[in-house]
C-alpha cells in the first residue's frame, strides 16, 4: 500500500497533465468508472482514464469499441497510462499492484469453477496474463495464467511480474486482440475448458 501511495504521489504531475489533455480532447468526465468484481468477487468501483468517446447509433445505443476508441485512447492504452487512476484503487485496498485483471461483473456466472479461482486474490493493475501476452491471448489462456498466478502467489513472483511489466511498457504488444479494438466479450468457455 505504501508503494501505491508513493506511486500516486510521483505520478500526480503526469496524472494532472493527462487529465487536462483528456478533458480537452474528450470532454467530461475524464475518468471512466465501472463496478468490477474484486477479492472473492465482491464488487468495487474501478477507475481508469477515459479512452473512448460516447458515439451512439441513431437509436441511442453506444457504438462498438472500434468506433469509439480515439487516437488518444489508443496511445493511452498502448502505454498503459489509462491505468494510472487505479493506484487509487490499490491505495483503498480494492486492488493490488499485481493480480488478475478485474473484468466485468456480467462475466461472473460464465466462469468455470477453475476459472472462478482468479477471484481468490485481489485483482491487479498488472498480472501474469498481462506480461505473457495481454489481449493477444484467448480468454482461456488468460484465465489459465490467472489461476497459475493464484497457485504460485508469492512476493518474489510479484516482483518478477513487476519487472516484466516494466519491460513490456518499454516494448508494448498485445494491446488488442487481432481484428478487435480491444478484446471480444467473454461468452463462456466450452465444456472442455
Amino acid at each position: 500500500m505504501s508503494l501505491s501511495a508513493a506511486g500516486l504521489v510521483l505520478a500526480l504531475p503526469l496524472i494532472i497533465v493527462l487529465a487536462l489533455v483528456i478533458r480537452a480532447a474528450l470532454g467530461s468526465p475524464v475518468l471512466f468508472s465501472q463496478l468490477r468484481p474484486g477479492l472473492n468477487a465482491r464488487p468495487f468501483m474501478l477507475y481508469k482514464f477515459r479512452s473512448m468517446n460516447d458515439a451512439r447509433s441513431a437509436d441511442g445505443e453506444l457504438l462498438g469499441d472500434e468506433v469509439r476508441l480515439t487516437a488518444l485512447g489508443k496511445w493511452l492504452r498502448k502505454l498503459s497510462l489509462d491505468e494510472l487512476p487505479q493506484l487509487w484503487n490499490v491505495l483503498k485496498g480494492d486492488m493490488s499492484l499485481v493480480g488478475p485483471r478485474p473484468l466485468l461483473m456480467e462475466y461472473l456466472p460464465l466462469y468455470s469453477a477453475v476459472q472462478a479461482r482468479r477471484h481468490a486474490v485481489r485483482p491487479g493493475i498488472t498480472g501474469w496474463a498481462q506480461v505473457k501476452g495481454r489481449n493477444a491471448l484467448s480468454w482461456e489462456e488468460k484465465f489459465d495464467l490467472d489461476v497459475e498466478y493464484v497457485e504460485r502467489l508469492s512476493f518474489a513472483f510479484d516482483l518478477h511480474i513487476l519487472g516484466l511489466t516494466v519491460a513490456k511498457l518499454v516494448r508494448p504488444h498485445g494491446i488488442s486482440q487481432p481484428g478487435s479494438a480491444t478484446m471480444p466479450r467473454f461468452t463462456g468457455s466450452t465444456p472442455d475448458d
